[in-house]
């Protein structure tokens, strides 16, 4: 195991911090981005100026996502944080 002095070893809690920020942030994202997108084109072909029409069903989808996904999503953050909480002896050598 790396030193815990090492650049190294922050570097490679920082990469898994990203990881784990990237999982947690996708399902609530890509849905949004996709409805948006479809809205989006609704919205050119019909020419319809409404600010509403696509914010509520992004809302919508967004709430879903986080009631399908929320629970998922919280046992991976509470995970990393546990074994960060465990490196903390290892980060002080």
């Amino acid at each position: 195991m790396d030193s815990a002095a090492s650049p190294e070893y922050f570097i490679g809690i920082a990469q898994q911090a990203m990881w784990i920020l990237a999982l947690i942030s996708m399902p609530v994202l890509l849905p949004a981005l996709i409805v948006g997108i479809v809205l989006g084109m609704i919205q050119a072909a019909t020419s319809i100026n409404e600010q509403t029409l696509s914010f509520v069903p992004k809302l919508i989808i967004v709430g879903a996502a986080l009631a399908i996904f929320g629970g998922a999503m919280l046992m991976l953050l509470a995970d990393f944080t546990r074994e960060l909480f465990a490196r903390i002896p290892d980060m002080l050598r």
